[in-house]
């Protein structure tokens, strides 16, 4: 069974955590892509100014080192370039031996290069025309300090995150508790009213439980009227047979019956039986307001006499035998239990030719109940029609078809399932599978 409340907070995390990695992700990713656009327009300044350090010597273009900045002399420093004319091209000191793959098109490049020692480079690259020829010059710097403090900022957005979903989730689970102390109460009050502490609930209720109240008061109400007009009429049938009865007793007793003492043995004996049974349905009625379980099934107690009776009303050399656990004891009331296997065994016993097997056998989630003859079986394109009530596939057979209509409504209640499948003895096989929270309070 599913909580409520734990679903609550399975939702609340998942939205909280989404918000918050789209948060931070979302920050992260501007704040970095307004950094790339300042470092952008540095390294475009960084390409003027080593375009002005491009001067014109007696041989053409040269580079006049005094006017580099000195971290291009530093080798590795992070900071790079790379000047080319038609003729001739230059390196930044600080490169080393390493050659970056510089980017093919003017602007910032769009990925990070592989530099030196493991360094990623962010990288621009500029194109300019003096005195008639192109100069291209590729600046780049060391983007991995960056990408460390991004990868930091995320790690510490992330535990923020998680601090604060933890301080959200204990507020739900508080607000939770709070709301749910109505439903709670409500609880309380219908275990009180099981236990017969109480007859209704407590009209004082919120907004949203008002009509679910309402609605179990006006059931209680009706099904107490009901018990007590079930009571006083059962009250009033067990007085008025009991001066019947009563007459009865005195005439069983009477001088002209001494002569036939099997008889009167025999009206007594009856006329005892019903007494009890009036005697016992008129405590029933005192105890209407009860709800009690019926009685359980005992296989071993209750299918011999059930299988004898079979034998009675059908063929004495009909093999009727059945295979159950040990110890078996069917979760289910024992009057339904007897009219459902009754009607299985009462139909296979009417098809058979020389044997019919029950089959109890205990499965993950209740039980699986066979019931197999060696009969002329039915067709698979007729067996949906064999469930209607009152459809009959031999009319030369007694009976008023093969009764599984009622084995059906049963099973509707309990709600069980009717498999009709072709048997291992050459005829039908009936399966029953039953869960064991299916049975009826």
């Amino acid at each position: 069974m599913k909580s409520i409340q734990r679903s609550l907070s399975v939702g609340l995390i998942a939205v909280l955590l989404l918000v918050g990695l789209l948060l931070v992700q979302s920050s992260l990713w501007l704040f970095e892509s307004g950094l790339r656009r300042n470092l952008a327009t540095d390294l475009r300044e960084e390409t003027e100014g080593l375009l002005m350090a491009v001067v014109q010597g007696p041989e053409g273009f040269v580079l006049d080192s005094s006017r580099l900045n000195p971290r291009y002399q530093r080798a590795f420093s992070g900071h790079y370039f790379r000047i080319d004319l038609p003729a001739r091209s230059w390196r930044s000191r600080s490169l080393w031996d390493a050659d970056p793959t510089w980017p093919a098109g003017n602007g910032m490049a769009e990925d990070l290069l592989d530099g030196p020692q493991d360094q990623r480079l962010l990288a621009y690259r500029a194109t300019y025309r003096r005195d008639g020829q192109t100069i291209t010059i590729n600046v780049a710097q060391d983007y991995t300090p960056i990408l460390k403090s991004f990868t930091q900022v995320r790690l510490s957005g992330l535990g923020l995150v998680g601090l604060a979903l933890l301080v959200l989730l204990l507020l739900q689970r508080y607000a939770v508790k709070l709301a749910m102390r109505p439903l709670e109460r409500a609880r309380q009050q219908i275990a009180q009213l099981q236990q017969g502490q109480r007859q209704q609930l407590d009209v004082q209720a919120p907004v949203e439980l008002q009509p679910l109240v309402e609605q179990i008061n006006h059931l209680l109400a009706h099904t107490d009227d009901t018990l007590k007009r079930s009571r006083h009429a059962l009250g009033n049938l067990g007085h008025a047979l009991k001066t019947p009865l009563a007459v009865l007793g005195s005439l069983v007793r009477r001088e002209e019956l001494a002569a036939y003492p099997e008889l009167q043995a025999s009206l007594t004996e009856q006329l005892e039986q019903i007494q009890q049974r009036v005697t016992r349905e008129l405590g029933r009625a005192r105890l209407a307001g009860e709800v009690l379980p019926g009685s359980y099934f005992d296989c071993a107690k209750e299918l011999a006499p059930l299988f004898e009776t079979l034998r009675m009303i059908h063929r004495r050399d009909l093999h009727l035998h059945w295979h159950s656990h040990e110890g078996c004891r069917l979760p289910w009331d024992r009057e339904d239990m007897l009219e459902l296997l009754g009607n299985l065994l009462d139909n296979a016993c009417k098809f058979a030719r020389s044997e019919v097997r029950l089959t109890i056998a205990p499965i993950t989630d209740g039980y699986l109940i066979s019931v197999d003859d060696d009969g002329p079986g039915i067709p698979e394109a007729r067996r949906d029609a064999v469930l209607e009530r009152g459809t009959r596939l031999d009319e030369h057979a007694e009976g008023h078809g093969l009764g599984l209509g009622i084995v059906r409504d049963i099973l509707v209640a309990w709600r069980g399932e009717l498999l009709l499948e072709e048997s291992e003895l050459g005829g039908l096989c009936v399966r029953v599978r039953l869960a064991k929270q299916s049975q009826r309070p």
